[in-house]
């Protein structure tokens, strides 16, 4: 028997960064760099102290005031109908400076986890295969510098990252952050390599340009690369595929309270709020809302009201708002894999299963032993389900389950069935159809004494497929089980539990490729010279 590695995969998501505000003559001892670089920044005393606070935008001019930050009272609802907090340039500089003061953050250890939500959140709904050119141009403050970051973490989540970095920051931060990129050999772009047409080289840009902390209006190169985002944007319109746009935390050129005030500024597909959106985001149109920085300690959530969406499991990024409405009809992927030939195959298909199954367990793909089980009873009518596979030899596919459910039922009355093995990250599939049987007693017995306590005490409990009625019986019935057995004695296997082996009389190879045209090479068993050997065929996608 070739036993199946059950694998649990770790989904690393991502944090968002906090922000970094300048330091007044009352912060802490340990002052910390300000997160803008590239003008002078105002203090938190002179913001508040200032009667243009916050500051207006001049008509046609671009000006961002953005932040990494977290607080504020604003709030809209949440597909869960929960409130989500908007933050005011004020409420961020004060959070700010908590952070970077008392709460010890430093400004190296924020930009990475900044960088790493935002490279998540891409990752959360843009996949390279589709959206491999990722384009980060970054400014000269600590906004750039997420940039740079995002696109060291999209290289090894498999894009291909390029970086435009115009004014390069003289501080070992930075530079640091370029030498990374260059050991990767990530291409790094001036304004005037950059092609006219962005949407013919490109497929994700990342806007890094300026965060909450810089004032004033944009400088050569950046108004320009401002121009080109807000351009292609407009220009796109007619095309069926166009370059989507990423901002970081508040897209350049939008005030950090007002938004696009002049309704001409970029229209970013995706903002990535970071540690809690700003007021600008209430006017963010996009498809994609994301929020990152999962460390918002209580007392800062507490002082300024904060409410935040949950983030889902170990998740460090989370999606702000519903998702957007979809044609169904409209979704397809267009699979890119290498081709699938009938000389690559192995002589048995079964080899050719394990080959395949190691390149999943190989590629980190969540429980690559799941297969979907197709049954019919003496009535014809179908039914399906996942399960899990527990072994596979030469004699056919293995697992477990009740007797008395209702696939247990239908393969008594129908002992044929058929699997699907489908692992998405590598676009494959596999059919099998075949006769089942059970597997022997003392296999049974081997494998229900080789599994957790709990699943164990688990099979005891369920009557598979029988109507209850209520989840409180099943927690009921166990707690006694678990009990019983605390002593660690020895739990006997339900009669009614044991395992099935299908033997395969049919499998099928299937590799997704461009346009539908898909591999799909099937085995089929024949009879050589009184011998079984497996004929390989090819079949239309």
């Amino acid at each position: 028997m070739w036993p199946v590695a059950r694998r649990r995969m770790r989904c690393l998501f991502l944090i968002r960064s906090l922000p970094f505000s300048s330091h007044s003559s009352s912060s802490p001892s340990k002052p910390q760099p300000p997160r803008s670089l590239y003008n002078s920044l105002p203090t938190l005393s002179a913001l508040k102290s200032s009667p243009s606070f916050p500051p207006s935008i001049s008509s046609p001019a671009f000006r961002a005031f953005c932040s990494k930050s977290g607080g504020a009272m604003a709030s809209s609802q949440l597909q869960n109908q929960d409130y989500v907090s908007y933050l005011t340039q004020l409420e961020a500089a004060e959070i700010d400076e908590t952070l970077m003061g008392p709460l010890g953050f430093s400004v190296d250890q924020l930009m990475e986890l900044a960088g790493l939500s935002v490279a998540t959140s891409i990752a959360e709904v843009y996949k390279p295969a589709e959206y491999s050119r990722v384009l980060a141009i970054c400014g000269p403050g600590n906004n750039g510098g997420d940039g740079l970051v995002a696109a060291r973490h999209l290289y090894h989540f498999g894009y291909k990252p390029f970086v435009c970095y115009p004014k390069h920051t003289p501080k070992p931060l930075y530079n640091g952050l370029v030498t990374q990129l260059e050991s990767l050999s990530i291409q790094f772009l001036s304004v005037d390599d950059l092609p006219a047409d962005l949407s013919k080289d490109f497929d994700i840009l990342v806007d890094a340009m300026f965060g909450f902390s810089f004032h004033g209006t944009p400088r050569p190169p950046f108004d320009d690369l401002i121009q080109r985002l807000i351009y292609l944007h407009n220009y796109d319109q007619t095309r069926q595929k166009s370059p989507v746009i990423v901002s970081v935390d508040i897209p350049s050129g939008w005030h950090v309270e007002e938004g696009d005030v002049t309704s001409e500024g970029i229209k970013p597909d995706m903002l990535v709020s970071l540690t809690a959106p700003k007021l600008c985001a209430k006017k963010f149109r996009g498809p994609h809302h994301f929020l990152g920085g999962r460390f918002v300690p209580p007392s800062i959530a507490q002082k300024y009201n904060l409410h935040l969406p949950p983030y889902p499991g170990t998740s460090m990024c989370v999606r702000i708002g519903k998702p957007p409405q979809v044609d169904i009809s409209a979704l397809r992927e267009n699979y890119i894999s290498p081709a699938l030939l009938e000389e690559q195959l192995e002589v048995d298909p079964i080899d050719q299963f394990r080959k395949w199954f190691d390149d999943a367990v190989a590629a980190g793909l969540r429980e690559p032993n799941a297969m979907c089980l197709s049954t019919t009873g003496k009535d014809g009518k179908p039914s399906s389900r996942m399960v899990l596979l527990k072994g596979v030899d030469r004699d056919g596919f293995v697992w477990y389950t009740n007797y008395e459910s209702r696939k247990g039922h239908q393969l008594s009355e129908n002992p044929n069935a058929s699997l699907l093995f489908y692992w998405e990250g590598l676009h494959r599939q596999v059919r099998v159809e075949g006769s089942v049987q059970k597997v022997s007693d003392e296999e049974s017995e081997q494998y229900f004494h080789s599994r957790p306590q709990g699943s164990q005490l688990g099979a005891v409990v369920s009557q598979q497929s029988t109507v209850i009625p209520g989840r409180l019986v099943l927690h009921h019935e166990y707690k006694e089980l678990e009990e019983k057995y605390s002593d660690g004695s020895l739990i006997p296997k339900p009669k009614h539990w044991g395992g099935y082996r299908l033997k395969p009389e049919l499998i099928e190879f299937w590799q997704g490729q461009p346009s539908r045209l898909h591999d799909r090479l099937q085995y089929s068993p024949q009879e050589v010279s009184g011998k079984r050997i497996w004929k390989v065929s090819r079949l239309a996608p």
